[in-house]
């Protein structure tokens, strides 16, 4: 599951207790009323006569939101006179499913769940793109053709997550024991109503550099049970690796910390943690900033995996909702090569547009790596399992990560219940979520 790139991020629940849904029931009814003040606003505008209009909603907001206003959308209205008017939500699922469920949902909306999306094109509720986007641009991990032999969604930034984050002054050998012991690791499961979710990403990667793509792809697709032997070693591995059940303080701490924040102790004196899994847009954070973080692939240090059998990735996705002349026109440009370079310079994050080589990515030589690895037509590139699974499996993913991370004794209860709900009849699965294979 990917994290919502802007705005504070919250504690995950205590140890001891479910994550009650009661929050994000209450953020649905809010955003239920938020959603019709706001399609009425926008309806009073365009019957004012002003300037075409249309609407957007993603997950940026604080500085995430600043950039992608100056960067991307204030060129798209000075050149094409069309306002864009957007909203940013931490809340995004809860926001754009009370928006549909009223009858009015964005024009345009950026997702990092092609899960979800996968959903609402089930339900009817997206535009297919193959005349507005061309899929030889992203590539087939990217831009998904679904069994209705359609394509969605596209990514407009892009990240990669199997990859372990250490300061600049630890070496090679300290690096390995290091990852050895559970203090070592920086971990923070907090991130308001998506808690849970660097968890998940432990537990993925882990299975796609223990087992392969084939096996990580089975499961992704609902084909391989959650209690299989696979998926099994790869929960007992994270709990080996962080300590899962162990020193309560240790535990206390991962819990309550956000994932944001979990870093922090790297540039502390005397420093605390000085590893991190996390994906390529936590480089971006002050402490790995201060310690001059580098990076190295997460196989190196994960027991059982001796080298990258493929790279875990995630990406904000644009889909289009209301085929409007307006909305085309945000579609084809930020598709663009233009788009794509102006949201992804300054190591905001990364394009995986075939238009934009990565040799000439302007910066710094941990950013040109990552380049390389996400186009790299050789490399096995692998969608964020979570990300990819139905929405209600994915949710209870992040809460069974909480849950195990304080009881690892509870496992296989936890399995067995995520193997029931898989199997609820109806979910929709993606048919494919890696490339190369």
């Amino acid at each position: 599951m990917s994290a919502p790139p802007g705005g504070p991020a919250t504690a995950a629940p205590a140890p001891r207790r479910r994550p009650s849904r009661r929050p994000v029931r209450v953020a649905t009814v809010v955003a239920s009323c938020l959603a019709v003040l706001a399609a009425a606003a926008v309806a009073g505008v365009r019957t004012l006569g002003h300037e075409p209009a249309v609407t957007l909603l993603a997950n940026w907001t604080g500085g995430d939101e600043t950039h992608f206003r100056e960067a991307v959308i204030e060129p798209f209205e000075r050149k094409y006179r069309i306002r864009v008017d957007y909203q940013g939500s931490n809340a995004e699922s809860q926001v754009l499913g009370a928006d549909v469920e009223a009858g009015t949902p964005p024009d345009v909306v950026v997702l990092t769940g092609p899960g979800e999306l996968a959903g609402y094109a089930r339900q009817k509720q997206l535009v297919p793109l193959e005349k507005l986007v061309r899929r030889e641009d992203f590539g087939p991990s990217w831009a998904t053709r679904l069994t209705d032999g359609h394509v969605y969604w596209f990514p407009l930034k892009a990240d990669v997550k199997s990859i372990v984050w250490y300061p600049a002054d630890v070496g090679a050998q300290e690096l390995r024991k290091a990852a050895g012991r559970p203090a070592a690791w920086c971990v923070g499961m907090g991130s308001g109503a998506t808690s849970g979710w660097p968890g998940t990403d432990w537990i993925e990667d882990i299975l796609l550099q223990r087992y392969g793509p084939a096996v990580y792809e089975r499961w992704v697709r609902g084909d391989l049970p959650w209690d299989s032997p696979q998926v099994k070693a790869a929960w007992t591995t994270w709990q080996r690796l962080v300590g899962a059940g162990g020193d309560r303080e240790l535990v206390r701490r991962a819990l309550k910390t956000p994932y944001q924040s979990a870093s922090l102790p790297v540039a502390r004196h005397p420093r605390g943690c000085v590893l991190e899994h996390q994906a390529s847009f936590i480089r971006g954070r002050p402490a790995w900033q201060q310690a001059d973080g580098r990076y190295v692939s997460s196989a190196e240090l994960i027991p059982g995996a001796s080298a990258p059998r493929g790279w875990e990735v995630s990406g904000d996705l644009v889909a289009l909702l209301h085929d409007t002349p307006q909305a085309r026109k945000l579609i084809r440009y930020l598709a663009s090569v233009d788009a794509q370079r102006a949201w992804n310079e300054g190591e905001s994050g990364f394009s995986v547009h075939a238009g934009l080589p990565a040799a000439a990515d302007p910066g710094s030589a941990w950013h040109r790596s990552l380049a390389l690895t996400l186009r790299d037509p050789q490399a096995v590139h692998c969608f964020d399992a979570s990300d990819a699974m139905p929405p209600a499996v994915r949710d209870a993913f992040a809460e069974a990560a909480i849950e195990f991370l304080a009881h690892p004794g509870r496992l296989d209860r936890l399995l067995r219940s995520l193997d029931t709900l898989a199997g609820t009849p109806g979910l929709t699965w993606l048919p494919s979520v890696c490339d190369g294979t």
